[in-house]
């Protein structure tokens, strides 16, 4: 048995209608449960807390038919794996029984269940991740997680291979973790095991590894994690094919955005985007864009060029090429700072010209239409965006009769 450690002031969570709801409802069918991981460790470190995780003594099935008892919307998300999700309002709560590995693989785990909360501690990934919390704040620590947590010591629960070994996806987020809570270099013994094991890496799906990677490039620290994974030799393992942490690196730390743009994090590390789309199974929206965002990026080295590029570029792909451009060192930081401001104040305005427009100049042709447009288009550019319609439509004429050899 683990007894409490301290007992906490009650978070707006913890007491919620909903968090009671499910107490109660476990509590009536003979169980315990307690909030575990991410919300309990973002409490100690006073972070914002999302995810809503529980823990409880009772295997699965019993709690799915506990939940709908009591009329809680409960959904058999993952019974192989001991977990059930039940749904209240705009709340989720992933709750999975107290369990053991009986056998791994490096990716899936068969699980026995029990009501030993030390044993499903010690099964857990980090020490930071190991926190229990019951329904009146009282706080459990089976493995040190508390002292780890804020002192920002991401280290694994009991020997790192062995946690590796039951599942890689853990090596990456030994990074990630770090990258987001992490004080001073990564831990030594951590780091050692994840060289060590970062050839099982292929054996990760992309969705996994998108959904790692991209949290990490959110991250406070993502910079030093990128870099250390480079120490490291994660890189090779993963089937990114070429990257560049420290252009990376420069883009995150130029980023001048309040909100993170992981796409545009990965797109500078990432050096062969169709690569990288392929291995992270991208969507092709997020494929295309990561593609256009490795494009050269035109002048925009005075007003008139960072406008025009702004135009045909649009706000953000514009945006993920001056930063790019920046990572690498092609852009100073003035023009980089010029092309921010403006990407952030100016919205271009549309050509004041159409298809309707030169067809009643009497050109039919579709191809033909196209290309007046993008010969007035051009002209306008040139000048700035300063002609009005009447200008763009004489210029239409003048371009079609010079086409036409009148």
């Amino acid at each position: 048995m683990i007894r409490p450690i301290d007992r906490l002031a009650p978070p707006a969570w913890l007491t919620a209608p909903a968090s009671v709801a499910i107490f109660d409802a476990l509590a009536a069918a003979g169980g315990t449960a307690r909030f575990v991981g991410g919300a309990v460790r973002n409490l100690l470190r006073g972070a914002p807390v999302s995810d809503l995780d529980m823990a409880v003594d009772l295997p699965p099935e019993a709690v799915l038919k506990a939940l709908r008892k009591a009329g809680l919307k409960a959904i058999a998300t993952g019974l192989a794996h001991g977990t059930v999700t039940a749904l209240t309002g705009e709340r989720r709560y992933e709750i999975t029984s107290l369990r053991q590995d009986v056998a791994t693989d490096g990716r899936h785990a068969v699980v026995a269940y029990g009501q030993d909360w030390a044993v499903d501690a010690a099964r857990r990934d980090f020490t930071m991740n190991a926190l229990y919390l019951d329904r009146d704040g009282a706080l459990f620590d089976p493995v040190g997680g508390r002292a780890d947590a804020e002192a920002g010591r991401v280290r694994f629960i009991g020997a790192p291979a062995t946690r590796l070994a039951e599942d890689i996806l853990r090596l990456l987020r030994f990074y990630r973790l770090h990258a987001a809570f992490g004080a001073g270099p990564p831990d030594p013994a951590g780091r050692a095991a994840c060289r060590a094991a970062a050839g099982d890496l292929p054996r990760l799906s992309g969705e996994r590894v998108a959904d790692e990677m991209i949290k990490l490039l959110a991250a406070p620290a993502a910079a030093a994690a990128l870099a250390a994974m480079a120490e490291d030799e994660i890189w090779p393992h993963l089937g990114l094919g070429p990257v560049d942490p420290a252009r990376a690196g420069r883009v995150i730390g130029a980023d001048p955005a309040p909100t993170p743009d992981n796409f545009r994090r990965l797109a500078a590390l990432c050096r062969a985007p169709a690569t990288a789309a392929a291995r992270l199974r991208l969507s092709k929206g997020a494929a295309k864009r990561l593609s256009a965002a490795s494009e050269p990026l035109p002048s925009v080295h005075d007003a008139r060029h960072r406008r025009a590029a702004l135009y045909r570029l649009g706000r953000e792909t514009f945006c993920d090429r001056v930063a790019l451009a920046h990572g690498a060192g092609e852009l100073d930081a003035a023009h980089f700072e010029a092309a921010w401001r403006l990407a952030a104040s100016w919205t271009p305005p549309r050509l004041p010209l159409d298809g309707k427009d030169l067809r009643a100049l009497g050109i039919a042709e579709g191809a033909a239409i196209g290309q007046v447009l993008r010969a007035v288009e051009a002209w306008w550019l040139t000048g700035d965006f300063q002609g009005d319609h009447a200008a763009c439509l004489a210029e239409a004429k003048r371009y079609w009769a010079t086409a036409r050899g009148g």
